[in-house]
């Protein structure tokens, strides 16, 4: 497994959290998007998407990934249908990071799934999975923490920090994250839905 046991690697002593086999592949996925990724122009979703397939993420096609994005592990990422990764978001996907069909996940926007065990006196690294429903927002600079579902539709406005699960379509906010209502989306206007059915 490539977590160490902390009460062995000692952590705290500077020793590694993870296999060497680990962290040989995170520094040569960091090269790869510093070199064919991180500079290029955000329309170039597609060749940012393919990247991080050809080192183990599972992103739908139509899944659009900035390049000033950071992943910090790809084969801990799964990218539904049209969902967003957003420039300067920090996806540190020690454990499985899921994010959704047409969920956005705004600029500068953090997703943390690895924390500490702070009863152990080695401080084991602790891998705890994110998932963000289909169509729901995180917005700019907020903070969603291990463990935690943003299920379908939720809202987790600018600069919020969630550490607990958001309900369907609820509207969180503020530091810690509070629901303050529910997301109701409006009906297209007449015109609009004759189009849509056209």
């Amino acid at each position: 497994m490539s977590l160490l046991d902390a009460g062995r690697s000692r952590p705290l002593e500077g020793g590694a959290s993870y296999s060497i086999g680990h962290r040989l592949f995170r520094a040569l996925w960091n090269l790869a998007w510093l070199l064919c990724a991180a500079w290029t122009p955000p329309p170039l979703h597609r060749w940012r998407g393919l990247l991080l397939r050809l080192f183990g993420a599972d992103v739908h096609p139509t899944a659009r990934v900035y390049g000033k994005a950071r992943i910090w592990y790809p084969p801990h990422l799964t990218m539904g249908a049209y969902a967003v990764l957003g420039p300067g978001v920090d996806c540190y996907c020690q454990g499985r990071i899921t994010i959704g069909e047409k969920a956005v996940v705004s600029q500068g926007a953090s997703l943390c799934a690895g924390t500490h065990d702070i009863a152990d006196p080695n401080f084991q690294l602790v891998q705890k999975p994110i998932v963000i429903g289909a169509h729901a927002w995180i917005a700019a600079e907020a903070f969603v923490g291990p463990g935690v579902t943003v299920n379908e539709g939720a809202v987790v406005g600018a600069r919020a920090v969630l550490f607990k699960d958001a309900e369907p379509w609820g509207v969180y906010v503020g530091n810690p994250a509070r629901w303050i209502k529910t997301r109701v989306l409006r009906q297209p206007a007449p015109h609009q839905a004759q189009v849509i059915g056209a």
